[in-house]
């Protein structure tokens, strides 16, 4: 009889997925809506360009595809012809002809590929954009790859595309998507001044904003009680030390069901997600597991046994400290103070072996907390039971 997956719909955890609602993002979503708002009303009369900028994992592309979906379904309830057109720079080497011609499919599924220059599809698209009495918005993502290959010119013709076409309807805004805006520091002056004209920067997501956006994914992806309220409080923990990527979080809680899965287990736990972070980021190397003391090691084996049994995500320094002193008279040593201890655990902590704070009320009460954030429980205790063995 095979093992029910702990997934209810994983297609929800994949990078290319669009929720409906994006988490602490509301705001610059309304902002986008606003900036567009003309669109709804009176279209043919202006066009808008803005920057999104954020760095890796703060939600960039997930916000201009959810307002492009929003704006669509309205233009269109509108009777509006509009179509929202996004395209990955970096995906089309950066070339302004082949991301032109992608923006022409959209219209113009058999148009031929060759035999037409980049200024030859710009001016067709904006002919098949008349003859249809059609709107885009034309997002950029990647945008930096587009600077980079094409430089200020194509930057330049984008952005005062409609000025060539005075008194006549207005038809492509454009959204550019980049991490920051040094790499627009190349451009000239003119292409400069009219790109940056509207700009909406995302800040990286705190832990509790990155606890909202998981529970939200957990709720779509997974089976009902699968996921443990420690496991998505880890793998935020773990998603601030990467910078609030969200992108890495969503992937880690995904690998987190995988190792679930793979081991015909009920629910997924924080030892699933050390797995599945030792198989993103390389755990500690074995050289600096050697380099520990004698009674640094005892104390991280107690820790590494004490994870691998409790299979809890936290553990206050007294319950390590009661795993530690097991381990001594396991190997016939005499424990060291609760000073010594904590000393232990900053010096691991440091190494970035092992992580510790003052928990909070919902944790464990006001005491040093020890996690165990990036490696298997498992496979330190091996490791550290056969060092200790041949010492």
């Amino acid at each position: 009889m095979s093992h029910q997956s702990v997934f209810k719909d994983e297609a929800k955890l994949d990078i290319n997925y669009v929720p409906h609602r994006l988490p602490h993002r509301g705001k610059e979503h309304r902002l986008l809506m606003e900036f567009f708002n003309f669109l709804l009303r009176f279209p043919e009369r202006m066009t808008q360009r803005v920057i999104i900028t954020g760095d890796v994992g703060t939600g960039k592309t997930a916000l201009a595809q959810r307002f492009g979906a929003d704006i669509t379904v309205k233009a269109n309830k509108q009777g509006i012809n509009f179509r929202y057109v996004h395209i990955n720079c970096r995906e089309y080497r950066g070339k302004l002809f082949l991301i032109l011609q992608h923006a022409l499919a959209v219209f113009r599924p058999t148009f031929p590929r060759r035999g037409y220059s980049a200024e030859e599809l710009l001016r067709t698209l904006v002919q098949v954009l008349d003859e249809e009495k059609a709107y885009i918005i034309l997002t950029l993502d990647e945008f930096d790859a587009f600077i980079e290959q094409e430089g200020s010119e194509a930057v330049y013709k984008l952005t005062r595309l409609q000025e060539m076409r005075s008194g006549k309807p207005q038809r492509i805004s454009l959204i550019s998507i980049l991490r920051d805006l040094k790499s627009t520091e190349s451009l000239g002056a003119s292409a400069r001044s009219t790109l940056q004209r509207n700009l909406i920067s995302l800040e990286r997501y705190q832990k509790d904003q990155l606890t909202d956006i998981l529970n939200d994914r957990v709720a779509m992806a997974f089976e009902p009680s699968t996921v443990q309220e420690e496991v998505v409080d880890l793998i935020s923990e773990l998603a601030v030390s990467e910078s609030g990527n969200a992108r890495f979080a969503i992937e880690l809680l995904w690998r987190a069901g995988k190792y679930a899965d793979a081991g015909d287990m009920d629910d997924v736990t924080p030892e699933c997600v050390r797995k599945a972070v030792s198989s993103i980021i390389p755990t500690v190397r074995r050289s600096e597991l050697a380099s520990l003391g004698l009674h640094e090691k005892l104390f991280l084996l107690g820790v590494a046994r004490f994870f691998k049994e409790s299979q809890s995500a936290y553990a206050s320094l007294s319950e390590v400290e009661r795993a530690y002193a097991v381990v001594c008279e396991e190997f016939g040593e005499q424990p060291r103070s609760h000073t010594q201890l904590w000393k232990y655990a900053q010096l691991l902590s440091a190494l970035g072996i092992l992580k510790t704070e003052v928990a909070t009320k919902a944790k464990r009460g006001r005491s040093t907390c020890v996690s165990l954030p990036s490696i298997p429980a498992y496979e330190l205790e091996k490791e550290l039971s056969a060092a200790v063995k041949r010492r």
